[in-house]
């Protein structure tokens, strides 16, 4: 039986960075689940860089069904975690069936991987402090604040953890978190 992939999200999370990894995990192998606040048909955005914007902009994205509420997560049956950024992170710290699901992937030192604005729910449930990690970059004294050590680069490993800044970083993201992931947690 293929190894369970866990993603959380919500409405406005960045459309390419829920679907990446869900079809690079289930390429690769893994079942993968989406896991929301409800179950329901969530709202993904696109967010894009364009000139004279003094930040990103963002659109309309893709519709994707949630397979499961968080509140009928069980952790244990996963083997990893991707946390997906866009807006969805805003809101979705506040969740507290969310911040227990969280806190027991770190708590068993499972692969976690986080980018964009991901970082806030892992800040969230403390479990940043004294790690590694980047963000999308307008985060830095957010992940400061959180008693990380910012670095703005593609990717960091810290043990289990791997962080990108945003979706143009995917390639070097998912190279990390499926070599974490294949040592840890095979597909089959």
């Amino acid at each position: 039986m293929p190894a369970k992939i866990l993603i959380i999200t919500g409405d406005a999370a960045e459309s390419l960075e829920v679907l990446y990894p869900y079809q690079r995990l289930r390429e690769e192998g893994y079942d993968v689940d989406v896991a929301a606040p409800t179950r329901k048909t969530l709202r993904f955005v696109v967010h894009d860089f364009e000139p004279g914007y003094d930040t990103y902009t963002e659109k309309p994205g893709y519709t994707w069904p949630a397979d499961l509420a968080f509140s009928e997560v069980d952790p244990g049956q996963y083997a990893a975690l991707v946390i997906p950024g866009g807006r969805a992170p805003e809101y979705l710290r506040n969740d507290p069936e969310l911040r227990k699901i969280l806190k027991a992937f770190f708590d068993a030192d499972k692969p976690v991987a986080q980018i964009c604005h991901g970082p806030l729910l892992t800040a969230a449930v403390d479990s940043l402090r004294g790690r590694r990690v980047t963000a999308y970059p307008a985060l830095e004294l957010d992940m400061q604040a959180a008693g990380a050590h910012f670095e703005d680069t593609e990717t960091v490993v810290d043990g289990t953890l791997i962080s990108a800044r945003a979706w143009p970083d995917h390639p070097a993201w998912m190279r990390e978190f499926l070599t974490v992931l294949r040592a840890k947690a095979p597909a089959s």
